[in-house]
Order: structure tokens, then C-alpha cells, then sequence
């Protein structure tokens, strides 16, 4: 294996990637999928097979942090046995999982024993009538129980919220309350665009600065940055056993610690979230002895990568919506 460190032509070395094992989702939020999925792609997502080959040549370039996404991951039946094929690979320290939480109660267990330690939960609102608004589903209760199940059985989890201002962004205080008496950390996520929501960013758009003002006002204090961490700010307070972070893409030098690559469910490198294409990785993961023209390539193409997004010029890239990248 190519075991130096995998680094761009800024100096950024990463650790971190965001793999895609399934675009399609079971939800509809307002967001990213507000008239259900379509399946646009006639190719089949990743194999398991193909996804512990893509991870073991990561692995081998220092990237240890693999997040599974979507869409929505655990729609596929092998989501347990793709964990556990990423988990064995030497060199990953960390797999987590991010979900809309609908099937947790009953894979929260199966998930832990193939290697998962962390997960993330979507919960965009803490109402059960707002939370179907959101989401298309009456499924508040159910995805609540399945993050009380991750904690009783230990395992790291996080919460996540998309801030909307017409929709949540008077529930703050109420997350707030979650952070101090839960063992979580709850992130704030500052609403994207993407060519399909682009009515629903213009009216719903919240700066997650409001978010970190109200945070300084009540007393809670910015944490270090830890090893690997993803790009939310995160702040801890005397009074609460969790912590809450802030992820504001528009904020100044956002970019200039991204540790983090993306690969799409058909196994598309994407080196930015609003890049304006995917550089397919598929034809390489067809065998193990191709590892070592696999990593060559993603060393080759990572040299193509931008010091920054352009979200505030208007530059949204290829993005239709999020479920096709896993966000």
C-alpha cells in the first residue's frame, strides 16, 4: 500500500471521508427530497466487495474516519455487512453512520457489533406536528427511541438539525436543552442550496451565526478542534452533559481546514460538496490487485481539488440535491 499521507496542493492533508453506499431515502424532507426519491441512476450502488476495496486503499493513504451516508444507508438490507467490511480494514480507527434514524431501535446493536461507533441522527425539529412538516413522516417517537437505544448501548451520537427560520429556528432553546442533560452532541447545520431547493433557501436561510451568538450569550465556550474532526464548531457549557456544534459553510475560511473527501454510491470521487463533477473510481475496484493504480489516481485527482467552494458567489456546482452525494 501507498502509505503516505493523502495531501492536496494546499497543504491539507486528509483523514476523513464521507462514503455514499445508497442514494436513494425513504424520507421526504423539505430540504433535499420534498417530492419523495427517483431513482435517476440505472447503475447499482456499490458492492460490498467494491466498497472494502475503495476503503482499504484510503485506509492505506491515512484517511482512518469513514462516515457511512446516503441518502438514507440503512435502506439497504447489507448496511451491517458494509460496516463491517470497512472496519476491518487496517488503519480505520472510526466508522460512523449518518441516518434518519427511522430503522435504529432494531439496527443500533447489529450496527455496534459490525464495528460502528458512531452515529449521527437527523431530527430537524423536536415537534411531532413540525417534524412530519419536515419530513413527510409522522416518525418523531420512533427515531427518538432509536437515539435513547444508541445511548444505552454506549455508542457516540450525534444529533442533527438543519436550520431553517420558519420551521426551527425558534426551537433553539429547546436543543439547547437537549445538549445539557443528554449525552449528545447536538449540531446545528446551516441550510445549503442545492438547483432543487432554491425557493425554500431564499425563505428559509438562517446564518448558523445566530446560532453561535445566542451559544456565547448563554455562556457556553468554543472547544478545541480535535484530531479528525469534521467542520462543526463546538461548544460545551459547565451546566450540560453534551455539547453543541455550529456548521456554517458561509462563514470566512470555512474551507481552509477541510480534512474530508466524498465518494457517491457508484463510487464517484467528489472533492468538494458543490463541486461541479464526480471523477468515477468504479472501474478500479473490480479487483484487489488494482489497489495500487486506485490510490495512484486518487493521489492524481486530488491535485484537482479548489482551496475553496464559491457559495458566496452563487456557485452551487452540480449539486440537485443532497441525497445523490450523501451531503
Amino acid at each position: 500500500m501507498n502509505a503516505a499521507p493523502l495531501t492536496d496542493g494546499f497543504g491539507r492533508v486528509f483523514h476523513y471521508l464521507r462514503l455514499s453506499v445508497e442514494d436513494a431515502c425513504n424520507f421526504r424532507c423539505l430540504y433535499c427530497l420534498p417530492n419523495g426519491f427517483h431513482r435517476a441512476d440505472e447503475l447499482p450502488p456499490l458492492t460490498v466487495d467494491e466498497i472494502r476495496r475503495l476503503t482499504r486503499a484510503f485506509a492505506g493513504m491515512g484517511l482512518w474516519k469513514i462516515r457511512l451516508t446516503g441518502g438514507e444507508p440503512t435502506v439497504r438490507a447489507d448496511i451491517a455487512a458494509i460496516a463491517e467490511a470497512v472496519s476491518r480494514q487496517p488503519g480505520v480507527r472510526k466508522v460512523s453512520l449518518s441516518t434518519n434514524g427511522y430503522r435504529l431501535m432494531e439496527l443500533a446493536a447489529p450496527l455496534q457489533r459490525a464495528g460502528v461507533t458512531s452515529v449521527n441522527v437527523s431530527v430537524d425539529s423536536l415537534d411531532a406536528e413540525r417534524f412530519k412538516r419536515i419530513t413527510g413522516h409522522d416518525k418523531l417517537a420512533a427515531v427518538w427511541a432509536g437515539i435513547e437505544r444508541c445511548l444505552e448501548l454506549g455508542l457516540e451520537t450525534k444529533i442533527n438539525a438543519v436550520l431553517m427560520k420558519d420551521l426551527n429556528g425558534d426551537e433553539l432553546g429547546k436543543f439547547f436543552e437537549v445538549a445539557r442533560r443528554l449525552p449528545v452532541s447536538v449540531r446545528f447545520i446551516e441550510l445549503m442550496p442545492t438547483s432543487d431547493n432554491s425557493e425554500l433557501f431564499a425563505k428559509s436561510h438562517l446564518s448558523g451565526n445566530v446560532v453561535v451568538e445566542r451559544l456565547q450569550s448563554e455562556k457556553w465556550t468554543e472547544k478545541p478542534r480535535m484530531e479528525g474532526a469534521g467542520p462543526a464548531r463546538l461548544f460545551g457549557s459547565l451546566e450540560s452533559v453534551g455539547t453543541i456544534g455550529v456548521i456554517a459553510p458561509y462563514s470566512k475560511d470555512f474551507c481552509a481546514s477541510c480534512n474530508r473527501l466524498r465518494v457517491t454510491s457508484r463510487g464517484g470521487l467528489r472533492l468538494c460538496l458543490f463541486a461541479e463533477a464526480d471523477f468515477s473510481l468504479r472501474h478500479l475496484l473490480q479487483g484487489d490487485d488494482q489497489l495500487p493504480e486506485l490510490q495512484q489516481t486518487i493521489r492524481d485527482l486530488i491535485n484537482k481539488k479548489e482551496v475553496s467552494h464559491y457559495l458566496p458567489d452563487g456557485k452551487i456546482g452540480n449539486v440537485k440535491h443532497f441525497a445523490m452525494m450523501g451531503g
